[in-house]
């Protein structure tokens, strides 16, 4: 297991340097942005990686609740942490980009504000899971949570094309050609190695992060155990 966390270590390092030389080196500067527009990739990126971390904590939460899976509760807490951190950088790196774009850090545009409502969605999941009381019944709860929350994944995706954002434009997956904007080939080939960085990136944390939970767990029971022989 440890050679293998080595591995992706090295494999998310790798691919993160290549991925910042394409983005501020390798990739063409935006015609109409400017040099601004290279947040576009940490922005989108990071999106990606909050929709996937969700996504992993709708299917945990699921074996939670449909066979009390220890391991599921564990990856589903790390995992909506570091949802959460990656949702927080798209909703820095947005409005920095707007601003520069558009001349303006907010607007309550329906993309913008669902993002907003999931950050805050999944804050309240992590603090459910924090809830006294007994622990099958807390992991019961939260994961039920888990799963409503994930609803609005799907509708912060689909924000801009069901109410016309006019701040944000669809580069992918609109008209009957799909294509939307459209980005130049080396544009959408630093995205991609980007999205790849990042997921790599992701799936170290969730490993290290789950590895750290179980150990809190084991301290925990420890613990509990010293407490009642000395009781």
């Amino acid at each position: 297991m440890k050679k293998l966390d080595a591995i992706l270590l090295a494999c998310a390092t790798v691919c993160m340097l290549i991925a910042l030389y394409m983005v501020f080196i390798w990739s063409p500067i935006e015609v109409q942005m400017g040099v601004v527009q290279k947040i576009f990739y940490i922005h989108v990126s990071s999106a990606w990686v909050s929709f996937l971390a969700f996504f992993v904590v709708f299917i945990c939460s699921l074996l939670v609740i449909w066979k009390s899976n220890e391991l599921a509760y564990h990856v589903a807490g790390v995992s909506a942490e570091i949802g959460v951190v990656f949702t927080a950088i798209v909703l820095t790196t947005g409005p920095i980009w707007a601003r520069s774009a558009w001349n303006t850090w907010w607007t309550w545009e329906p993309r913008l504000t669902t993002t907003l409502i999931l950050f805050f969605m999944y804050i309240g999941y992590l603090l459910l899971r924090q809830s006294d009381g007994e622990r099958h019944k807390v992991a019961r709860f939260s994961s039920a949570f888990g799963l409503v929350a994930f609803v609005n994944v799907p509708i912060v995706f689909m924000a801009i094309r069901w109410w016309n954002s006019r701040l944000h434009p669809v580069v992918f997956g609109d008209g009957k050609n799909q294509k939307g904007g459209g980005i130049e080939p080396e544009m959408l080939f630093t995205l991609i190695v980007c999205v790849v960085a990042m997921t790599l990136l992701y799936v170290v944390l969730v490993r290290k992060g789950v590895r750290i939970a179980r150990m809190k767990e084991k301290v925990k029971m420890y613990m509990e155990q010293v407490y009642t022989q000395f009781s």
